[in-house]
């Protein structure tokens, strides 16, 4: 949500910081702006609603020289999204211009103190009260910007990632960060800053993250220097990123959505890799072998995520408690971190997030650590917030996800939780020898199987057409496909705008079946799995009220193939990994019906890549 760029050094800073905002597209906003000081030291903003090529076209006939600037995509929080409320944002004096992505939940309180003391807002956002605060401290006190900025901070509550520039200064940007996140590149004689390292891999590929309360001042004239809100000097941890260019292109695909749908035979081999050795005899998933007696000795697992990684999540507890008879809880972490929940020194709490910058579970990773838990991470992005605060864990290893709705994390996520499960299993004699193989044979063929999944994108995107017309959808699955279903809708939903709902199918009985007519469309994932007969029989009750059945079936099905109105075949595999082979072609069927009705596939309305406010 919202994003962060900024440049200092000997180039033109524009080109640097518009290209910046395109590569932070991704993460979903409503308006973009630029704040650039000129070689004769002015400070000027330029922004507006709508895309970033609505503020290009704008910069047309604006002067854009100056080798300084900090520019920021917005998603509305608090005002309506319009040109006003848009980032950057002056100061009283217009001496400052200020980005912010996070929430302040005092702002309230402090805008009342500065307009008792003469400042004037121009904006509705909480933003605009941190750079009048920072300029209220700095005429009040005479003190530099930095420590303005500190002593600001101290009366901030909330979530921050801001950077600040000031007219006349060539030579500095001040950036900090509470809860949202900030990374710093450094070039040779230059430094550039962002929400995350896409916009600036192109340029350097050595960064440093930024910790909650740190503030970090950027300068031409003495490097980079960072300290916290107590004037305390921090360690510079330098990073080298591991991304590369082609990763961030659509590389001749029309979406990034549908390249990423492509890209998973790749990416499962990538979260495979190094952890299953060439015999296919052993599973090594070192975040679990390294702290192995933690793991064997846990009571209880407590999953906590959102979104998409929920639905991992819950995948996620059928297999550790089949494998590893440990009691698991899956919570959203919204609701987690806010309801006192009971956690016990000993616990292992499993954070799943795709950015691993994700505002509610990191909250949740901080409640979980304050009472003593274990806290373990599955991350895709190397370095993240949530990366950094757990004890241990394991990166999915797929690859930057640009597209908003997540497609290969969702498998790469499931992936590694049965990769754990089956690390966890093993060591604790829970799972036979016999069981141990032959998953890790049906790990192995995933890729190949998603491979022979998506030659039938023809077919699907054909189907598709058919049910461009309706506006709702159910999704039905029992078992470990239940979790899929719910995934399958929410793709749809996500990106097509179409209602959706998933349900156990087993549960359709106990309300959902009155809404079933010929008018609604009934997706079912009818594998041939241990329940698959008591499948049928609910399949047969949707066929009695009209309704259309779209069937995800194995090839040698000759059942549902007869009662369903159309089928889509997956290869057969353990009930185990299913889900990863049926949420292949409902992420194609929902991508094709959201191109069909004209959506804007990689950024749907209202939504962000990574949720990083409340």
């Amino acid at each position: 949500m919202c994003g962060i760029v900024g440049y200092i050094g000997n180039k033109e800073a524009y080109p640097i910081l518009i290209k910046g905002l395109h590569r932070l597209e991704y993460r979903g906003y409503d308006s973009a702006g630029v704040a650039l000081i000129s070689e004769d030291g002015d400070l000027k903003i330029y922004k507006s609603r709508g895309k970033v090529a609505e503020l290009e076209r704008i910069m047309q006939s604006k002067d854009t020289g100056g080798h300084v600037g900090i520019a920021h995509t917005r998603w509305a929080t608090h005002g309506e999204p319009n040109d006003i409320n848009a980032h950057p944002h002056y100061s009283e004096s217009r001496n400052l211009a200020i980005i912010h992505n996070g929430i302040i939940e005092n702002y309230a309180l402090l805008k009342e103190a500065l307009q008792a003391n003469g400042y004037t807002f121009k904006s509705d956002t909480d933003s605009e009260v941190i750079v009048q605060l920072i300029e209220y401290i700095q005429n009040t006190n005479r003190c530099s910007l930095p420590e303005a900025v500190r002593r600001a901070l101290r009366e901030l509550v909330g979530a921050y990632a801001i950077a600040i520039i000031e007219k006349g200064n060539k030579t500095r940007i001040i950036a900090a960060r509470k809860s949202s996140p900030l990374v710093v590149g450094i070039g040779q004689g230059e430094f550039f800053l962002a929400s995350d390292a896409t916009p600036i891999v192109e340029h350097t590929d050595k960064v440093v993250y930024l910790n909650n309360d740190e503030i970090a001042d950027i300068s031409l004239d003495h490097g980079l220097r960072i300290f916290d809100i107590d004037n305390n000097e921090s360690d510079i941890d330098i990073k080298q990123l591991q991304l590369s260019i082609s990763e961030l292109e659509k590389g001749g695909y029309p979406h990034f959505m549908l390249k990423e749908i492509f890209e998973q035979p790749k990416t499962i081999t990538d979260a495979i890799r190094g952890r299953v050795n060439v015999e296919m005899t052993n599973v090594v998933l070192s975040g679990v072998i390294d702290n192995k007696e933690i793991f064997i000795n846990a009571k209880r697992i407590i999953i906590v995520a959102c979104g998409t990684s929920w639905h991992a999540g819950l995948i996620g507890e059928y297999l550790i408690e089949d494998m590893c008879r440990i009691p698991v809880e899956v919570e959203y972490a919204s609701e987690f971190r806010y309801r006192n929940p009971v956690i016990n020194k000993g616990d292992i709490v499993i954070a799943i997030s795709q950015s691993g910058e994700t505002a509610d579970t990191l909250a949740a990773v901080e409640l979980a650590k304050s009472k003593g838990a274990f806290i373990f991470g599955i991350c895709n992005v190397v370095g993240s917030s949530i990366a950094r605060a757990t004890d241990s864990g394991a990166y999915i290893h797929v690859g930057p996800e640009i597209g908003v709705a997540s497609t290969k994390a969702f498998t790469g996520q499931v992936t590694v939780l049965m990769m754990l499960a089956l690390t966890l299993g093993h060591h604790k004699g829970t799972i036979s020898q016999e069981f141990y193989l032959d998953k890790i044979k049906h790990l192995c063929q995933l890729s190949e199987q998603i491979a022979d999944i998506l030659q039938l994108d023809n077919q699907i995107a054909d189907l598709a057409k058919i049910f461009t017309y309706a506006r709702n959808f159910l999704y039905l699955g029992r078992g470990y496909n239940y979790p899929a279903a719910l995934e399958g809708a929410l793709k749809l939903k996500e990106i097509s705008y179409i209602h959706a709902e998933g349900y156990p199918i087993a549960e359709m009985k106990h309300g959902p079946i009155a809404l079933i007519d010929s008018e609604m469309p009934t997706v079912v994932i009818a594998t041939t799995d241990k329940i698959y007969e008591k499948t049928i029989s609910n399949i047969q009750e949707i066929k009695a009220r009209g309704g259309k059945i779209i069937a995800i079936i194995n090839p040698d099905d000759n059942i549902v193939r007869k009662i369903a109105d159309y089928i889509i075949e997956i290869p057969r595999t353990c009930e185990h990994l299913s889900p990863v082979l049926a949420s292949v072609p409902l992420q194609l069927l929902a991508y094709y019906i959201a191109v069909y009705k004209g959506r804007d596939v990689d950024r749907p309305r209202n939504l962000a890549k990574s949720v990083t406010v409340e």
